[in-house]
């Protein structure tokens, strides 16, 4: 069966903390320590709805294998035209494109939205597959800020990037 890129139910909430609890627990994109709960997860979901902008799910034979969404990089009224993307998948799902086709269809739903720049804040300067991706549709490495993080009895690196989204900083937003 085809994979589907979809925005998220209140149904998914189950997957997509599952899906974020091993990311947690086992990964070093996400500098949390302990996976938030569905109720957690939920709050989250509702907010960056509230504010116009996706959360998108990629499903297969009803299996939630990975979700994307964009929220404000920060809460000054300046900045609301720059969001902040996240990607994570299930460990199965990893290195299949799932992740490629996720990104893809969030920078598509945030120019739509009017947002004029994407950050990806990545935890991990040795997580490549996350880096490449990036890459890969289009953003340019910004800097890395050095052991930024403290997890798994080890210093993290956080590596910025960035992408223009629609007409950029070419003209006055609308």
């Amino acid at each position: 069966m085809p994979l589907l890129i979809r925005p998220s139910r209140s149904a998914d909430l189950s997957a997509i903390a599952a899906v974020y609890a091993w990311n947690v627990e086992h990964g070093t994109g996400t500098f949390e320590l302990d996976a938030p709960s569905v109720a957690e997860m939920a709050q989250r979901r509702d907010g960056v709805l509230d504010k116009g902008l996706p959360w998108l799910v990629a499903e297969r034979d009803g299996r939630v294998l990975g979700y994307a969404y964009a929220g404000p990089f920060r809460p000054r009224p300046a900045y609301r035209f720059c969001v902040e993307d996240s990607v994570y998948l299930a460990p199965d799902a990893q290195g299949q494109g799932v992740g490629r086709l996720l990104l893809a269809e969030l920078v598509a739903r945030c120019e739509a939205a009017g947002a004029r720049q994407m950050l990806a804040v990545i935890g991990d300067s040795a997580n490549l597959g996350s880096i490449g991706l990036h890459r890969a549709l289009g953003f340019a490495p910004l800097g890395t800020l050095r052991a930024a993080g403290w997890k798994f009895e080890r210093w993290l690196d956080v590596v910025m990037m960035q992408r223009s989204l629609a007409h950029g900083s070419n003209t006055a937003p609308a």
